[in-house]
């Protein structure tokens, strides 16, 4: 997760939404105490240094999403980009 406070300015429902899902999973880490400038960007390097595989929405070239994807692809792993 990128911050213990990314829910915080959330409306009600999506945070118990937000809660639901994380409270299944396995394990949480967190990148930031608070929400930092880059705080996402740590977040998706901790994801593509910890994974096998880059499942994607990537419909441009630019972007943290792009950045990211690039970033999995120069660490070997094997990218399905589910946009087309």
């Amino acid at each position: 997760m990128p911050c213990k406070t990314q829910a915080d300015r959330w409306p009600e429902a999506d945070k118990e939404e937000y809660e639901r899902i994380k409270n299944q999973a396995d394990k949480v880490v967190y990148t930031s105490e608070e929400y930092a400038r880059d705080c996402m960007f740590k977040r998706n390097r901790h994801l593509v240094d910890y994974s096998s595989v880059c499942i994607c929405y990537l419909k441009k070239d630019s972007g943290g999403t792009a950045y990211t994807v690039n970033y999995a692809g120069s660490r070997g792993l094997e990218i399905i980009n589910i946009a087309g």
